[in-house]
């Protein structure tokens, strides 16, 4: 049985473990430099940044489960600007983060679905992501849920630059 909760400061060690395992599995054989990778994950999926970013009421987080086990997390940043969005209510899908094991059995849709009717509840009238442009599933995930391009970032790991592709979608 699958089953989404809104996450909390009791969740903080849980998101932070998930964050770092999903971010490598999904990331982590595209970030040559495994220095660099593994200060990323230090950084940001400690308990210290994670902690604070559950604490920000600007942060929405969603963790999915099968049989009460914890698979994957959305994190949706409430206001949030885009250059790419100009005049638009927006906010922000930072992640959708599943283990590896389970992303066939389509928990990312029940994610984002969740997050959108979260969006929309805020009446937020679009949502923007960036998305590393090597990671072809993710983008044509998006895609096929109606987000389309609307422009390009540098995302930066250590002072290594990687191409992220801006996506957006009108809610």
């Amino acid at each position: 049985m699958t089953k989404i909760k809104l996450a909390d400061s009791s969740n903080i060690e849980l998101l932070a473990l998930l964050g770092r395992v999903t971010f490598r599995e999904s990331h982590g054989g595209y970030i040559e430099d495994k220095t660099n990778l593994n200060e990323y994950l230090d950084k940001a999926f400690s308990f210290e940044t994670t902690q604070k970013e559950v604490n920000d009421s600007n942060n929405v987080y969603y963790i999915i489960y099968k049989n009460d086990f914890p698979v994957g997390y959305s994190k949706l940043i409430l206001n949030s600007t885009s250059n790419f969005i100009p005049n638009q209510r927006s906010c922000r899908l930072e992640r959708i983060y599943v283990l590896d094991e389970f992303i066939s059995q389509k928990f990312g849709i029940d994610l984002l679905n969740k997050t959108i009717e979260k969006a929309k509840e805020l009446n937020f009238e679009m949502m923007w992501l960036s998305v590393y442009i090597k990671n072809t599933k993710a983008i044509n995930f998006y895609l096929k849920n109606d987000f389309k391009e609307v422009g390009s970032i540098s995302f930066k790991i250590s002072k290594q630059g990687y191409e992220n592709p801006i996506l957006a979608k009108k809610l």
